[in-house]
């Protein structure tokens, strides 16, 4: 458990908080590059580490990421008009461009000078894997973008569920690196078969062992850990284990163990203190990953049917989460359609921020305690020497992937050939290698 103090210390993001400069020394996911489609379109509220934006597309397609407010008189640049290379304030008529420069000031005089003296604050933007990405930290050194584990090359297809939930992003991130859970939790989700390892059919997922209560082993890394959850297969149990690792980037970013076709994870960016965008991608070669319709309904998150149109969940704490009881007694054991919503329930039943100074942790908790303690660490660090865990010689290298296999129990999950799922014949989209990794 943590103290009060290290809990605020992991949990706060806002304004000048640490946690929150530590995680603006990276390239942090603002929107998903469809929410800001078509050029000239409707403007999209962000809100970020408690910082409020406006991005946009312009009339030749570039995306900007704005202050929200106008450096006039601050009304809100999400009313303006996107129009001729710029969003228009509707108050004056001030004009900003993508890079925040003021293209006009109606309101002034022909002859004022004044446009050339204010500049509308906006973050250096890249778009990649479906999402849109600013860099919010110091702006007189930007560092090169790189493309995320998930999405490696512009060649594979991701598909994102976006769901904005109403906790802090310390206690998303521990459900998305607790193995343990999901044997019950996700139980009727995640279902045990006799199958070589992890396979995917349109309905569950499928695993190789009935064992709920996993033996888990970490190593640290310099960008965050993998850890390895050991169970007991249902072929081979006495020779065999059956392992799934799962990757921590710090700060936000969990690779979890793919299935046979398609790879996953999951992005969980600070809205606020209280508040987090929680991404789930399904990600790999195109033949075999779903369209991310289809990935949607999969897990129970799409807009307007599971979400509003700003991604809030329709299930929430006042209606039970559409809890099916009957469903239960039939033998689902949550009664809630799908996994994310079951994990959702958990995380808001557990307050906005979870209070962990009050739990009692087990041995199935020792990636929770890792995560806790590296980030901890991490960021008293930062506070030192102003260098982000995560960032520059500290990346995450191209080659680490999370899997999932029945291993013979002499082999070492640390040095096991661990690979993204792709369809091999397929050389034309390996040309990089970026697919054919080691653990």
């Amino acid at each position: 458990m943590l103290t009060p103090e290290e809990n605020e210390l992991l949990c706060r993001v806002e304004a000048k908080a640490p946690m929150g400069q530590l995680m603006r020394e990276h390239w942090v996911p603002i929107c998903l590059s469809e929410e800001v489609e078509a050029p000239d379109g409707t403007p999209v509220k962000a809100r970020i580490l408690g910082e409020d934006l406006v991005v946009f597309r312009d009339t030749a397609g570039e995306v900007g990421v704005l202050d929200e407010y106008c450096p006039h008189r601050r009304a809100s640049l999400l009313m303006g008009r996107n129009e001729e290379g710029g969003l228009r304030c509707l108050y004056h008529g001030w004009k900003m461009d993508v890079k925040g420069k003021v293209l006009e000031m109606v309101s002034e005089p022909q002859a004022s000078e004044m446009a050339c003296k204010v500049k509308q604050k906006a973050y250096p933007v890249q778009e990649w894997g479906g999402l849109v990405w600013a860099f919010m930290g110091p702006q007189d050194r930007v560092p090169a973008f790189e493309p995320p584990r998930w999405a490696p090359t512009a060649q594979a297809r991701v598909s994102i569920a976006k769901v904005v939930v109403p906790v802090n992003w310390a206690q998303i991130l521990e459900g998305a690196i607790d193995s343990a859970h999901s044997s019950s939790l996700h139980s009727s989700d995640m279902v045990p078969a006799r199958v070589q390892s992890g396979e995917a059919t349109d309905k569950n997922w499928l695993r190789p062992s009935t064992d709920k209560a996993p033996r888990l082993q970490v190593q640290r890394t310099d960008y965050g850990f993998r850890y390895a959850a050991i169970r007991r297969p249902i072929f081979n149990a006495q020779t065999h284990d059956y392992i799934r690792t799962t990757v921590f980037v710090a700060p936000w970013t969990v690779l979890v163990p793919p299935n046979n076709l398609y790879n996953v994870a999951n992005v969980n960016v600070p809205i606020d203190d209280t508040n987090t965008c929680f991404y789930f991608m399904a990600w790999g070669h195109p033949a075999q990953t779903p369209e991310t319709e289809t990935w949607r309904k999969f897990l129970g998150q799409t807009v307007g049917v599971d979400l509003d149109t700003y991604y809030r969940p329709l299930r929430n704490y006042d209606n039970r989460f559409w809890q099916d009881r009957q469903a239960m007694k039939a033998g689902n054991f949550t009664g809630i359609k799908g996994f994310p919503n079951q994990d959702i329930a958990m995380w808001v039943t557990m307050g906005k921020i979870a209070d962990r100074s009050q739990d009692r942790l087990g041995a199935s908790d020792l990636a929770i305690v890792e995560f806790r303690k590296q980030m901890i660490e991490a960021v008293k660090q930062f506070q030192q020497d102003a260098i982000a865990i995560g960032t520059a010689e500290r990346q995450v290298p191209a080659n680490v992937c999370s899997y999932q296999q029945v291993l013979p129990k002499t082999d070492d999950w640390r040095s096991f050939e661990g690979r993204y799922i792709w369809d091999e014949a397929d050389a034309s989209a390996q040309s990089d290698n970026a697919y054919v990794v080691k653990a």
